[in-house]
């Protein structure tokens, strides 16, 4: 039994856990214009930002069709998998659980089970490396499902918005609201756990940095902790000195750019957390 993990590039995961596990990852599609980048693989993160805020219209984004899942499905077969077990972004924020679903349903062998994480960026790619850690062991496919719905209720992403111009922009907010929150000095915080996306706003950058040690303080202790954010390494780095308490092992944390794909609607400058509260004794 070969049991192969597949995921897409929202997952955030660094490169070398993907290639060290075997984690197969289909991009997704960023649009400037007319054009169109698989994220990750044409279009860096970096070049990406540093285009942004010059950009009008927005880019958009996109979930490659049915063909792409299914052709990637089947070229693991021929490798030798008999069984794939393909992890998505939240269906509450994307249409690729569904492409995925569409896909497995036209694919006869191997057997593809498509899991809906409920999450984003490193909430998503904490539990594909589980996943595939799993896998790699020799867990069954039934065995790792459980212990996927398991997590997926523990792990959390809470992240503070440096402005609210690229939610307006992009269509996902009111455009009265966002231009009195920018003119109050309203830092929107968004919050998600098992596909429910929530927010929360603060006044100011300072306050929103400590409602986001707050929230993970809450949690109580931590099975794990990581940093994410889109194109502000320093901003990160400076998150972690006011929280490195809260960190459950020592040494130097994950922490990773957020994916375009995301970003595109969130904007740059963008700091938080992915956290998995502890897991009850058995």
């Amino acid at each position: 039994m070969s049991i192969k993990i597949v995921t897409d590039s929202t997952c955030d995961l660094p490169a070398e856990i993907i290639r060290d596990l075997d984690i197969t990852v289909i991009p997704l599609y960023i649009n400037f214009g007319d054009k169109g980048y698989l994220d990750g693989v044409e279009i860096s993160r970096r070049d990406f930002y540093e285009r942004l805020p010059y950009c009008n219209p927005l880019p958009t984004t996109a979930t490659p069709g049915i063909d792409t899942f299914k052709n990637t499905y089947m070229r693991l077969a021929a490798e030798g998998a008999t069984e794939i077990l393909s992890i998505h972004i939240s269906i509450s924020l994307s249409a690729t659980v569904n492409t995925a679903r569409a896909a497995a349903g036209q694919t006869s062998a191997p057997q593809v089970t498509v899991f809906d994480s409920q999450q984003l960026s490193l909430g998503t790619g904490l539990l594909v490396r589980d996943a595939a850690q799993a896998a790699a062991e020799g867990k069954t496919m039934a065995a790792i499902l459980e212990m996927l719905a398991e997590k997926t209720s523990r792990t959390y992403v809470f992240a503070a918005l440096e402005t609210l111009e690229y939610l307006r922009r992009s269509g996902r907010m009111n455009a009265a609201v966002a231009a009195l929150g920018n003119a109050l000095r309203i830092k929107p915080l968004l919050k998600m756990n098992q596909g429910q996306p929530t927010a929360e706003r603060v006044r100011t950058h300072r306050r929103a940095l400590e409602r986001l040690i707050e929230l993970v303080t809450e949690l109580g202790p931590l099975e794990e902790l990581a940093l994410v954010h889109t194109n502000a390494i320093h901003a990160a780095e400076n998150l972690y000195r006011k929280a490195r308490h809260l960190f459950p092992v020592v040494g130097k944390p994950l922490s990773v750019d957020v994916t375009p794909v995301l970003g595109a609607n969130l904007g740059p400058g963008v700091v938080g957390f992915t956290c998995v509260a502890a897991g009850r004794q058995r």
